[in-house]
């Protein structure tokens, strides 16, 4: 494909087993792809430089900002975010080539995102887990300045379409690492986030836990990924209620 007029930006720390693969799924097509790294003691950088990416280290100020530094970075008005451990599928690369053909005005284009669990190529049958704007135009939005949720805010009046093929995500590397991975997540959401209620986070001690497993065992279609659906529902609730008993423990200190 000829190059597009778009830059592919990445956050990233430590992640030189999953990043070649996201590099190398838009290094022959982007205009220019920026990696903001934040500290990794791995070969991310050396990586990154080696596909040709500009690099920029910065120490961590949460997600929000750092993808709000990334967007600075960028030389294109047209923006694709990518997490270092998502893959875009010749599908999706083949969609956005066509979007270019035509010259689109400034938008946003949500994109699915769908998990591949450890050990399997493909994400599950009929997977569901997100749905997010992830390719846009400057003038149409920018990512949110708050650490913890990072999404595009929509210019008033902004248009939003809907692209068909998705990104594969590859969240963790096994379900031990996916466990480490939410201990120091969950320490991360319980300090950057606000005073909140007691007898609130006490109630959702009780029902977060339960309400989330059936969210993503049956509404996000985990309940057909077999025995690893079953064991990354039932994380994603352990998960839910690690957050709110650090957040109970965090204010009674």
């Amino acid at each position: 494909m000829p190059r597009l007029p778009l830059s592919v930006f990445i956050i990233a720390r430590d992640e030189a087993e999953r990043l070649p693969a996201t590099l190398a799924a838009v290094r022959d097509w982007a205009g220019e792809i920026v990696v903001v790294d934040s500290g990794s003691t791995d070969a991310t950088v050396k990586i990154a430089e080696q596909a040709d990416a500009r690099v920029f280290s910065r120490d961590w100020p949460g997600y929000g900002p750092q993808k709000r530094f990334g967007e600075e970075q960028c030389r294109h008005d047209w923006l694709l975010n990518l997490d270092a451990d998502e893959v875009v599928t010749p599908a999706l690369a083949a969609e956005i080539a066509a979007l270019f053909a035509g010259d689109p005005p400034p938008a946003l284009f949500r994109i699915r995102i769908l998990n591949v669990y450890p050990g399997d190529r493909r994400p599950r049958p009929f997977a569901n887990d997100y749905n997010v704007v992830r390719l846009y135009h400057r003038a149409a939005g920018r990512y949110r300045d708050d650490p913890l949720f990072d999404r595009v805010v929509p210019v008033p009046g902004a248009a939003e379409r809907q692209l068909r093929a998705p990104i594969w995500h590859y969240p963790f590397l096994s379900f031990a690492g996916l466990v480490a991975k939410q201990d120091s997540f969950t320490s991360f959401q319980a300090e950057a986030s606000g005073p909140r209620s007691p007898w609130l986070l006490r109630l959702r001690l009780l029902t977060e836990g339960p309400l989330t497993f059936l969210r993503f065992y049956l509404l996000r279609g985990h309940i057909l990924g077999g025995w690893k659906g079953l064991a990354f529902a039932a994380l994603a609730a352990r998960a839910r209620t690690l957050r709110i008993i650090k957040l109970l423990d965090r204010q009674a200190r």
